[in-house]
């Protein structure tokens, strides 16, 4: 039995529909605390339960008779640590052999990328565990460009904090492909993956490519973080919006400082097919 926790996110869909390609239905079980979002995958043949992270006693029966389970992080940055930990504990409990954990390129101490601390913290409760373990390491995903295309053709500017770091920025269908092949294939015990794209862009590369796919005139302009902060809060005084605007501009920095700029093979080595470009996730969306 191949598990994947979070199965109604984005990422846990698509490695959802990628492990019913690879498996037969009936070795597959999805885990969401909203089960209904997943029941389509129910239609198939595989087995969905209800799990809720926040919930730990709901794990252990959820999980029991799995083999591996495919624990994708969770976007609660304030309590995702503990969510990971009780989903590794519960797994560990119900005799999951082997957890694969969804993280993050480069989560170093020096990496200034908001969610690097919380990733390398289940990194090191994975490694702890009595359990085998492998670590998907996901650059940052291509699918976000498209809002930021969209505003930048708009306004005729890519406004940025990110100076002249690049970012090998990877499909989240990629992303799910390397996540279910993991999880269907034996010898990935121990490895530490870094799921990127072909390629690592500039913003000023980034702005050529959004000139080329919209036929208007894009002009990059980097600014510093406070500067950057200050754009996309302007007057207001919303703390949640000043939460989200400093969380993105760690990922302008941590691009600067070049964090992000780490381009692998792992996609087309895994999945036998070549990683998607940020023109080819663009041009498509």
């Amino acid at each position: 039995m191949l598990v994947i926790a979070g199965a109604s996110g984005h990422l846990g869909r698509g490695a959802a529909d990628e492990l019913l390609r690879r498996v037969q239905p009936g070795n597959v079980r999805l885990l969401s605390r909203t089960p209904d979002r997943v029941a389509a995958f129910a239609a198939r043949g595989a087995d969905v339960r209800f799990a809720d992270l926040d919930d730990p006693a709901s794990l252990p029966g959820a999980m029991a008779g799995g083999r591996r389970l495919l624990l994708i992080s969770t976007d609660a940055l304030d309590r995702r640590v503990t969510q990971h930990k009780a989903a590794i504990d519960a797994a560990v409990a119900a005799g999951v052999e082997h957890v694969i954990y969804t993280s993050v390129v480069s989560p170093e101490p020096e990496n200034p990328a908001a969610v690097v601390e919380t990733h390398r913290r289940t990194e090191a409760d994975l490694r702890g565990a009595p359990c085998a373990w492998t670590l998907l390491r996901n650059n940052l995903y291509a699918e976000y460009q498209e809002p930021e295309l969209q505003a930048s053709a708009a306004s005729g500017r890519l406004v940025h904090n990110r100076g002249d770091g690049r970012a090998a920025y990877v499909s989240r269908l990629d992303c799910a492909a390397v996540a279910a092949a993991v999880l269907a294939d034996d010898g990935h015990a121990g490895q530490a993956y870094d799921v990127t794209g072909p390629e690592a862009l500039s913003a000023a590369d980034l702005a050529r490519l959004y000139e080329e796919l919209t036929g208007r005139t894009v002009e990059a302009q980097g600014i510093d973080d406070d500067a950057f902060v200050a754009t996309m809060t302007g007057d207001a005084e919303d703390g949640h919006l000043a939460y989200g605007a400093r969380l993105v501009a760690s990922f302008g920095r941590a691009i600067r400082e070049g964090h992000f700029a780490r381009v692998s093979d792992a996609v087309e080595r895994l999945t036998g097919r070549p990683a998607r470009s940020v023109r080819d996730v663009l041009a498509t969306a």
